[in-house]
């Protein structure tokens, strides 16, 4: 039987002097609405209400939380609460920006501005649909990702780690500005803090750390994420997720396609940011930020014609599994939301 998801808050009810208007959207750990302030200015509120660990009915404000589940609900609520306290000391135009955060209705709420835009993701997926060699120009790509890696940087100094980069998390404001947006430190406390909470990830942008339950995590976790977004703009469609690339890594053989369409440069660095091991990754983004913006000639090695052969019937043998993995969000594009 499908456990209940917490109702929203009811459309009008008064929160921190915030008025809701409507629900935005709602994950694993908590529901986003658009509300307005005393002003009439709307603002984006998250709402801390981890499904698998608390209820609402229609029309309550409480949620409502079993015994035993209590305390690692108020451990993840004082994760929630020190992760807006940190963000909302982050002024950066490519970090969500956090205007207030409070404790109401037996939970915290999370005060955002509302961006008017639309996801990476669904950039991806309207470019794909043209069937071009290119889903993105390399010259877009770079100057995104410099935006993308400018407001990380800024988050790690801030001693942060997102963990959970994907195109759904990367919003294209309407202005063309890239911003990184919902974090994931409540759910990461989480999931090491009780066995049956399990990591969330999203497969594909998940680095392999991410799947065990001990391992460091680090810069170098976030950077494995970027490199997969990197990939989704060059391919389309998310990589292989990590249990696939350690039964047989085909990482290098997907990117030897894109031979002659982007630069040897900018495959490699994808390479070097996917690598399985973190220590063979860059250990930081400023690392990495150096090597995005090292001019470098853009070298543009052809396929020969016995490697589009081969290239070409191994397209073939898994045409089928592709076309499936191509459609539309939220089933089998790899764009969905995190694993539970």
């Amino acid at each position: 039987m499908t456990k209940t998801k917490p109702a929203p808050l009811p459309p009008d009810s008064v929160i921190g002097g915030y008025r809701v208007v409507r629900r935005l959207s709602a994950g694993g750990f908590g529901i986003v609405y658009l509300a307005r302030d005393g002003e009439g200015q709307q603002v984006a509120i998250k709402e801390y209400l981890p499904a698998s660990l608390a209820t609402r009915a229609a029309d309550d404000l409480l949620p409502k939380v079993p015994a035993e589940k209590l305390s690692l609900y108020r451990l993840g609520l004082k994760s929630f609460f020190e992760e807006g306290r940190a963000l909302a000391q982050i002024a950066h135009p490519s970090v969500v920006s956090v205007l207030n955060f409070f404790r109401e209705n037996e939970t915290v709420y999370m005060v955002m501005n509302y961006l008017e835009g639309d996801t990476l993701q669904d950039f991806i997926i309207t470019a794909r649909e043209q069937k071009l060699p290119k889903v993105f120009r390399e010259s877009t790509i770079r100057s995104l990702f410099d935006e993308v890696l400018r407001g990380l940087r800024i988050v790690h100094q801030h001693k942060m780690l997102h963990l959970d980069i994907k195109p759904a998390n990367i919003f294209i404001t309407d202005d063309n500005k890239a911003v990184l947006i919902d974090f994931g430190a409540a759910r990461e406390v989480l999931s090491k803090e009780n066995h049956f909470v399990r990591p969330m990830y999203t497969p594909g942008f998940a680095a392999p750390e991410m799947y065990k339950r001990d391992a460091a995590l680090g810069p170098w976790t976030d950077i494995y994420a970027v490199g997969a977004c990197i990939y989704a703009c060059m391919q389309g469609y998310p990589p292989n997720d990590v249990p696939q690339r350690q039964d047989k890594d085909r990482l290098a053989l997907a990117l030897s396609r894109l031979r002659g369409v982007y630069s040897d440069h900018l495959i490699e660095m994808v390479r070097w940011c996917m690598a399985l091991d973190p220590t063979a990754r860059p250990q930081s983004v400023f690392a990495l930020q150096k090597e995005l913006g090292r001019p470098v000639e853009r070298r543009y090695t052809r396929l020969s014609v016995g490697e589009r052969v081969r290239l070409r019937l191994d397209a073939l043998v898994s045409d089928g599994r592709k076309r499936a993995v191509l459609r539309k969000p939220p089933r089998g594009s790899g764009f969905e939301a995190p694993v539970q």
